[in-house]
This record gives C-alpha cells, structure tokens and sequence, in this order.
C-alpha cells in the first residue's frame, strides 16, 4: 500500500453510507481520492493508505482503505482547517480573528480551555460552550475511527460500530470484544476474533468459545440448516476455535442455561430457529381444524364432488380422478398439500380451485416466492399472483443497525383478507419467510400450498415443503400421472426418468432433449457460445438472453465465475455506446443481464409509465431476481437495474456486492425460474453437488430445449447419486409433538 497526506480541499461527491470523493492537496498537487471515509471532513489534515488506479472516466485516483487525521502544522494550516467550516460555528473572518489571538496555541486552547474563546469580539460565552461541544462530539467519533481502523475495521463498519456504543465501545473492547458478533450486523466471528486475539484474549476464554459457537450455527443456518447435532457443533466449532470439543460442549451448556441456543436431546437451536419452527407448527394445526368439520360426512363429500365436476365441465378442463381428488381435499381442509413433477397437471388442478371457489363468492389471493414463479402463476391461472413479500406488503427492516430483521404489513394484527390462499412454488419458501406467511392468515382461511418436492430445497433455512408432507398430519395428494407426455415432450419424460434413477437415451432423437459429447473445457466455451449467441435463439424462437446456461457449481472451470465473463465478451461485448464499471468482482456493462444474490429490504424499487411517470413503487429485491442493467451513471456513482414487470432499482456503487452476472447461474439460483431453452455444461465435480436432485432441478427448468455438453458418464453418475447434502430441520416433528 502506498502513503500520502494532505488536507481535504474539498468532496467532488458524498453518498448517505459515507463513500465520497475527495480532492485531497498533496502539497501543490490536488489528488481525487475515493472511499468509505464518513467523519472526514473538509479542511482537516489526513494520513491515507491505499492504492492508485486509473479509472476508465475520471482517470487517476487514489483509492483509499485507511485513513487517519494528524493535526494540522502551522499556522497556516490551522487557519485552513478552522476557515473550512469542519468546526460549526467557525468561518473564515472568525477563523482569522481566532489566529490573531491566540497563534499556535489555537487548537490547545479550544480542547482544554474553550471559554477563553469568548475573549474574542463576535464571540459569546454560550457560542464558545457550543464550538467545544461541537469540537468534542467531532473528536470522539474521529478517535474512535481511528481506533478501530488499528484493527484493520473499515470506516463505515467503524461508524455502526460507534453509533451502537459511543464512547463504551473501549470498555467493550477491553471486556467482551465478541459482543460486537451478536449485536452489529456485518461484524462476524472472524473479525470479533482479530480484535480479541490483538487484545491479548486467552485462546480459551469463555467469551470466545460461545461466540465461536453462534457463529458456527448462524453459519448452518446460511447451508440450510434449523438446528445442528450436539456433537456436529462441537467438532465444527472445535475447528474453528483451535480448541477441543470437551471446551466446546461445556460453553453449549452455558449458553443453553442463558437462553442463547436452545438444546433439545441433542440438538442445538439458534432460539429464533427452534421458535419459528414451533410457531409454523401450531399455525399450521391451527388452520387445518378451524375449516372443515363440516364437509365430513360422506353425503356431502359426494355432493361437493358433483359440484367440482360441473365446474371443470363448464370450463372445458379435463381432469384424472387424483386431480379431482385434491380439489376436493383443498375445500374440505384447512391447509391442503398438492404435490407433483412437471406435466402432471398441477396448474389445471389449481385452476379448478379456483373457479369452483370463485363460483361460491368466496375471495382468493395467489402468490410464489419469486417474481418469476408468480409471473408464471399468473400466465398458467389467468388470476393476479405476487410475490409473498409483495402480498404481506413488505416494509424494510425493523431497525437500521439490522438489515435481517424484516417487517411486514400484513401480520397477526394486520391479516391478510382472503378465504383462500394458494402459494405456489413451495420447494423454495424458507422457514422464516414460511411463519410470516402464516402470521398473516387467520384461522377460517383455507391454506393451500402447491410444489415439487424433489426439487431442490429452498436457499434459505428450512425444507418446509418436504417436512410437512413428512408430518402426514394434513391431507395431500401427489399427481404422478404424465399429461405433457402426449405433446412428445422428452423433458418432462426425462425428467422424471431422472427422479426415478432410470437410464435416459442419449441417441439425439429427440427434438427437445439433446447430448453433445464434449471432453475438454475450451471445446464446451466455444459451442456453449455458438449455441447460446447463434444457433438455439431460432430454434426456440427466443433472444439469447432468454437462453439460461445452467451449472452445478460457482467455482471451478465450468462455475458460473468462470462462465459469465466469457458469456458477457459475446453476449453483450463493449462499445463506445455501453457505459461500464469495474468492480472488485468484476465488470458491468449497460445491457448485461444480472442477478441480485442477497435480500435486500431496504432498495427500493419503482415502474414508470408514459412520460417517465412513477405508476407504481415499493420496497425489496431477493436473492435470486433476475434483470437488465438499463444506465451506468460513473459520474453520481450508480447503476440502474429493470427487473422483471419493469421494476427498476438504483443501486449505489456502494452495493454492488449484491449483484453479479447471471449469463450463467447456479441450478440452485434457478429455482422458481423457466425458460425457453437450458444449455447445462457437466463434466466432473464434487460428489454432494453432482447428484440426482440437482440434475432434476435444472432439467425441469427448460420450457422447450434441453442441451447438455459434457460427458455421459457423469450425466449418468449424477442420476445414481441419490446423495443429497442433508438439513437439519424439525419441523415435520414439532407438528407431529402438537397433533
């Protein structure tokens, strides 16, 4: 890293999260500095760390990491600092007269004897008392930044740091530094234990281990997991920590003594995880016994069959007993399951619920996890689906210091007005997301919840879908019979070869279901371009940014990291035209197709109609949102992205994190997607990755083509590989404690 100082002349450019550009007097020379930098102020005199670069629009800057204020030297640049305006109350004429008086002994004066500023004409006693507050409240921050900073703790995480303890943080430091990991989002484990290791913190102290704990199940919850065994926790934290498993399961006893985990046999709960996993439970039971005591006698069952059957003839559909079947369930109980691969007839299941319970004038409310899957809902029903966040009215987060805590609208005290409520998708609802959902439905409403359960399970915690089917304490009915195999689709019928671990044909004969034999990697980069940029756009009668390359990994020579960058040079390659801005991950480039790939609560979003005209707005992109970067504005520093039903979204370069190229995605990411074509490059990888629940996922994706390039061995390994990275999830138990 190189070094420089100078005084702030003045900002070029301030973002609210504290990022600014800077032009930074290096004696005569004036430097554009950039970075996280909020106490920084103009007129005071810094020490940066960081590194020149030259960027493609403003040219050479200095791209800070680190920065600290040394006092100003001279006279000179005292007079500059107090004229500057970083003092309130102080400006220029004020700054001189200051100066005459009191000369180099100004900034002494004014921390250690501020009333003796109101000797100065112009300036009272309350005005003096007012710049020594200002002076200290100023002070503190900046020393505090620059505390941390010894730690190697960014300014902005300084500045959350700071606004939670104020002045206590040092005490904090000095007794529990691991405090930070449980009341700050964004200060994890890891950083706790920098600072900690740096204090002089034994290796076994008791702080530590519980810390290493948390962290190590906050960790399972990000894999998927409810809960993790005893002795699983104790090895993995054992690891992390350098210490022994004995260390580890004594501090899970404390921690459980103090209500920090919850310890059940021998599992190990995060509390919010083992009470959101009860709360959906009782919900649940709760919703299934207040609808459908009356329809129990045999009588009128039969009579509300007849009903169902006028109803599919009167609109033309076309239905199996087991079809039949479950409309007839999802009246009769309160929470209803129906499950089934592709083709098997969910949508004209669903859509017979629906016009018999529209028939009887009752009110329906439809939603899916993603704007995808709800985009789809609402093309297969006819009827208006949204997003389940979109239909609790999601509100941003309870507090500003944690971004996970989530509110909605829609809640216990708020509920949702229907009679029905059908949430399609269900494989990728996640557990928390899940207990909202049902916070907001009262008893009385019917739930009927529809999906795949051998897709892959949802990327947040929890497999709700497959533990409540687990429960058997609620009807369900899952289709099997194949009707999209009469249109000689062979994806659905591969599919669920697939999913029953049979051999598939790979002879080609098929017109929507290809193998291309490939063994070297750059061979699959050619044609994977060729087909994605020339040759499936006509065939699918589809652009080729509606054509999703899929692949099991993100790592690797076939992860989507190596992938999309490729897939970007000729897809969307530059020109004069197409703004662009490198990243830390990477390039952006107007036109690229990009993904969101965490919650965000807090961006908003909004649709503009003719004139530019706001018509709509509201709050909230999700991990897995797919859109189009529309405008790369270098100057203000930011990008522009229209997500699907033209939702556009202004993301700060700040941010950028959260999105990444999606040319090529994870199959995991594709979930609650469809598209016209899926190209899937496989040749080998991890094990636990490569298997037959993964291959089904992706396969299950396409509308119209399939094209795998690769080789067939590990095509047909992965149909064998029935082993799945496994959950540790409770709630199928909890309803079956309750019932």
């Amino acid at each position: 890293m190189e070094v420089i100082s100078g005084y702030v002349d003045h900002f070029l450019y301030e973002a609210e999260n504290g990022y600014k550009v800077i032009v930074l007097m290096v004696g005569e020379e004036e430097v554009v500095c950039t970075g996280k930098c909020p106490a920084l102020t103009v007129g005071i005199t810094i020490e940066a760390k960081g590194e020149y670069m030259d960027h493609p629009t403003y040219g050479h800057q200095f791209k800070m990491a680190q920065y600290v204020e040394i006092a100003p030297q001279g006279l000179e640049e005292i007079e500059r600092y107090l004229a500057s305006g970083a003092v309130k109350g102080i400006g220029a004429a004020l700054a001189k007269r200051i100066i005459q008086k009191f000369g180099e002994d100004t900034l002494r004066i004014m921390d250690e004897e501020p009333e003796r500023l109101a000797e100065i004409k112009g300036i009272s006693t309350r005005m003096a008392m007012e710049i020594s507050q200002n002076m200290e409240d100023k002070k503190e921050l900046r020393e505090a930044i620059m505390h941390l900073s010894k730690f190697g703790i960014s300014n902005a995480l300084a500045l959350k740091i700071y606004n939670r303890y104020g002045i206590g943080l040092y005490a904090m430091l000095q007794e529990n530094p691991y405090k930070m990991a449980e009341d700050i989002s964004g200060v994890g484990f890891k950083i706790a234990d920098g600072i900690a290791m740096q204090l002089g913190i034994k290796m076994d102290s008791q702080y530590r281990i519980q810390c290493g704990i948390l962290y190590t199940l906050s960790q399972s919850v990000a894999e998927g997991h409810c809960y993790l065994p005893e002795e699983n926790l104790a090895e993995r934290s054992a690891a992390l920590l350098e210490t022994t498993p004995e260390l580890v399961r004594t501090q899970i006893s404390n921690l459980s003594v103090d209500r920090k985990v919850i310890l059940r046999q021998d599992r190990v709960y995060l509390q919010s995880y083992f009470y959101t996993e009860l709360s959906c439970a009782k919900k649940l039971l709760e919703l299934d016994r207040a609808v459908g005591e009356s329809y129990m006698l045999p009588g009128q069952r039969q009579q509300l069959r007849g009903k169902l059957e006028k109803t599919a003839e009167r609109n033309g559909l076309i239905l199996e007993e087991h079809q039949l079947e479950a409309a007839l369930e999802s009246i009769c109980n309160g929470v209803f399951i129906l499950s089934g691969g592709p083709g098997t007839g969910k949508t004209t299941t669903i859509n017979l619920m629906i016009q018999y319970f529209q028939s009887e004038g009752l009110d329906l409310l439809l939603a899916a996890p993603t704007g995808r899957a709800a985009k789809r809902m609402s093309e297969a029903t006819g009827y208006e689906a949204k997003t389940i966040h979109r239909l609790l009215e999601l509100n941003g987060a309870l507090d500003e210091e944690d971004k996970r805590k989530v509110r909605f609208e829609r809640n216990e005290e708020n509920p949702l007005d229907a009679d029905v409520v059908i949430i399609d998708e269900m494989s990728m609802v996640d557990v928390s997301l899940f207990q909202a959902l049902l916070q907001a439905i009262v008893p009385g409403t019917r739930l009927i919840l529809v999906g795949d359960v051998d897709q892959l399970p949802s990327i947040g915690p929890g497999q709700v879908l497959k533990d409540i089917m687990d429960s058997k304490c609620f009807h369900c009915v899952v289709l099997q019979k194949i009707f999209r195999q009469k249109t000689g689709s062979d994806i659905v019928v591969n599919a669920h070869k697939i999913n029953r671990g049979e051999e598939v044909p790979l002879d080609n004969k098929s017109e929507d279901f290809f193998f291309l034999e490939r063994q070297n990697v750059n061979v699959i980069y050619k044609h994977m371009v060729e087909l994605v940029r020339d040759k499936l756009p006509k065939y699918v009668q589809a652009s080729s940014f509606d054509i999703q390359v899929l692949t099991p990994m993100r790592k690797g020579a076939l992860g989507t990291l190596a992938l999309n960058p490729i897939l970007q040079e000729y897809l969307n390659p530059p020109h004069p035209s197409k703004a662009e801005h490198e990243t830390s991950q990477g390039l952006f480039r107007e036109g690229d197709k990009v993904m969101q790939i965490k919650n965000n609560y807090e961006l908003e979003w909004e649709v503009l109609g003719n004139y530019q005209i706001v018509i709509d707005k509201g709050q909230g992109v999700f991990n897995g949102d797919m859109g189009v970067i529309k405008e790369i504005n270098e100057r203000q520093s930011y990008l522009v992205v229209e997500f699907d039903e033209h939702r556009r979204v202004t993301y700060p370069f700040q941010i950028l994190e959260e999105l990444e190229l999606c040319y090529a995605v994870t199959i995991h990411k594709s979930q609650g997607g469809e598209y016209p074509a899926v190209l899937m490059p496989l040749l080998s990888g991890p094990a636990m990755l490569m298997n037959r629940n993964l291959l089904y996922t992706g396969i299950t994706r396409a509308k119209k083509l399939v094209v795998i390039l690769g080789q067939k061995d590990v095509f047909q390994a992965m149909i064998h590989n029935e082993s799945e990275n496994r959950r540790y999830t409770s709630l199928g138990e909890r309803i079956r404690e309750l019932a």
